[in-house]
């Protein structure tokens, strides 16, 4: 039994090339046609368009606990693609740039990993949502102006390897709030003496909610459809 008004807590399974927004507004949307009103619906920690995985949205009064939610440990998976960077850092971008990746071996694969575990600086990409003198970095980047963003505190509390097949490096970190994994990608290119670039996340838990739980967007219209037929919803 769902109560929307009062508030939920939803899973969501973010799919590949929707934007969060894309997520909520199908929801929103849903909510509307089957209590004829509008009910307030949000969403804790935004997901690039090429990233999938937890995304989770509040309704009602939930919407309150929104930053709470965004504040905890956040867990992803992916890979970064070695040898080569982009503008934005991930596959959003076309390559601008390669380089050798020969010198590479397993061993300053796992140190240099190991060497961002704690609490660091980073640089948000251009191509970010960071907002400087009220417009966002992203806005600056598509007019080919550049901005600079300040470096910010970040802690990534694990960083496993867990694949190397070269160019290839598949990771599971587990960090803070605002941590940007394509920056991560940049900087363990450069750590390596080569070029990286993000090629592709998985967001797999916020806190103590996980992925394995969460539904497609989709899919959790059609039970809402289904339930709303039963008089389930309220």
């Amino acid at each position: 039994m769902f109560d929307f008004k009062t508030g939920e807590i939803l899973l969501i399974d973010k799919p590949y090339t929707w934007t969060s927004f894309d997520a909520v507004r199908l929801i929103k949307t849903t909510l509307r046609k089957q209590f004829n009103e509008k009910i307030k619906v949000g969403h804790a920690g935004t997901l690039d368009p090429l990233a999938t995985g937890l995304l989770i949205v509040l309704t009602g009064q939930k919407t309150k606990e929104m930053e709470s939610i965004q504040a905890q440990q956040k867990e992803y998976t992916g890979t970064f693609m070695l040898g080569a960077t982009t503008e934005s850092y991930d596959r959003d971008k076309e390559v601008n740039a390669t380089f050798p990746i020969e010198h590479i071996t397993e061993k300053s694969i796992l140190d240099a990993a190991n060497s961002f575990v704690g609490n660091i600086m980073q640089v948000p990409p251009n191509h970010s949502a960071i907002k400087i003198d009220g417009k966002r970095a992203y806005e600056y980047a598509r007019q080919g102006k550049d901005v600079e963003i300040k470096t910010r505190p970040v802690t990534i509390y694990s960083f496993e390897i867990t694949r190397i097949e070269l160019p290839e490096v598949d990771f599971r970190i587990e960090c803070s709030k605002g941590t940007y994994i394509r920056s991560l990608a940049r900087d363990f290119g450069l750590l390596l003496r080569s070029g990286a670039y993000l090629s592709s996340l998985c967001r797999t838990r916020i806190g103590e909610y996980i992925l394995k739980d969460a539904m497609h967007p989709k899919d959790f219209v059609r039970l809402l459809e289904s339930m709303n037929a039963e008089g389930l919803l309220k």
